[in-house]
């Protein structure tokens, strides 16, 4: 294992908290296009996005259904790019989610939304991207170039930005997430032991289950993708409440839980599926700001904050631990195999 073996998604993990301070400064923009937004009324909203830039937008429609109480949905680019759907979208709000702004299937999803009528939002770390020449407004998540392969800067500054936005369209000030900055240092500093553990823990594992409800289920999506592609772990994710459906069936003792819990009814939710896991044998390892409310084995502390954003904060051990499991395990997550920064479907 070389001393360079993942240096920039350790430096790109540790650049967030500054990240989100320049996010947050940059607020006055975001909110300008959450003007436009709340002029328009939209009637319903629709998320477009792929890989973890679709993870941030399944929080984004927790946000937009639970903030502002509007539908939302998660698009299907292939409807438009391999079926040539064409539907109304009037005063329907589209928001296209990429970290590049360079995915085929992505631009042409949001030049078909505008031509059908739909409001369209860019959200992109790429502000002079085709995808926000295609779109009517945009937002920039402001996180700088990302070297590493595996996205760990910009997916927490997606998130915080889609929050910004959602936020400002029901007239908030951003408030709430005042403190970010401070919590993310905390986070990263304050669980770097317990993330070691679980390192060494899970080093010679080869599948893991994660699991979380709420706001944080984004949460789990994005870390079994994280391990999946910088470790080359068998991970799954399920919601908490889809978990208890079949898939706990297939835990046992040899199988890993990764659990998101942070504080609050998403988190309050998964004592009953944790139970269960841990009845059948398996090692649950906890984070969040309610990791300490919850069955588990290890335990991954994170500093309590609003609900609707903890999935800020989740992410930052989530993205240690991929990164300690990865150099442990003699891989390189910066160049993860067979996979580039930029991923082309249509």
């Amino acid at each position: 294992m070389t001393a360079t073996r993942g240096q920039h998604m350790a430096d790109e993990i540790r650049q967030q908290p500054a990240i989100f301070a320049d996010l947050l400064a940059a607020r006055d923009a975001i909110a300008d296009v959450a003007a436009v937004v709340a002029q328009r009324r939209p009637r319903f909203a629709l998320l477009a996005a792929r890989g973890s830039s679709d993870h941030a937008a399944l929080y984004a429609k927790y946000l937009v259904e639970t903030l502002l109480q509007l539908p939302a949905g998660l698009a299907s680019p292939s409807t438009t790019t391999l079926y040539g759907a064409q539907p109304d979208l009037t005063d329907v709000l589209l928001v296209s989610v990429s970290q590049s702004g360079g995915s085929p299937d992505l631009l042409e999803v949001t030049e078909s939304a505008r031509k059908q009528g739909a409001l369209t939002v860019a959200v992109t770390n790429t502000a002079d991207s085709p995808l926000v020449t295609a779109a009517e407004l945009s937002v920039d998540v402001r996180a700088g170039r990302e070297q590493a392969v595996a996205a760990t800067k910009t997916y927490g500054a997606t998130l915080l930005a889609l929050y910004l936005l959602v936020d400002a369209v029901r007239g908030g000030t951003g408030e709430q997430a005042a403190d970010l900055p401070d919590l993310a240092e905390q986070t990263l500093a304050s669980g770097r032991e317990a993330v070691d553990e679980a390192v060494g823990r899970y080093r010679f594992l080869e599948r893991m289950v994660t699991t979380a409800r709420g706001y944080s289920l984004a949460t789990a999506h994005e870390a079994a993708l994280k391990l999946a592609e910088t470790s080359y772990l068998s991970a799954r994710s399920y919601s908490g409440a889809d978990l208890l459906h079949g898939p706990v069936a297939a835990v046992d003792a040899d199988t890993a839980v990764l659990a998101v819990a942070s504080r609050g009814r998403g988190g309050a939710a998964m004592r009953e599926p944790l139970e269960a896991v841990a009845e059948r044998g398996a090692d649950v390892c906890a984070i969040g700001s309610a990791a300490q409310d919850v069955p588990a084995t290890h335990r991954i502390p994170v500093p309590a904050c609003a609900e609707e954003l903890a999935p800020v904060l989740e992410i930052l051990p989530v993205q240690q631990l991929a990164l300690g499991l990865a150099q442990v395990r003699g891989f390189d997550p910066d160049n993860p195999r067979g996979l580039n920064k930029v991923t082309r479907t249509r």
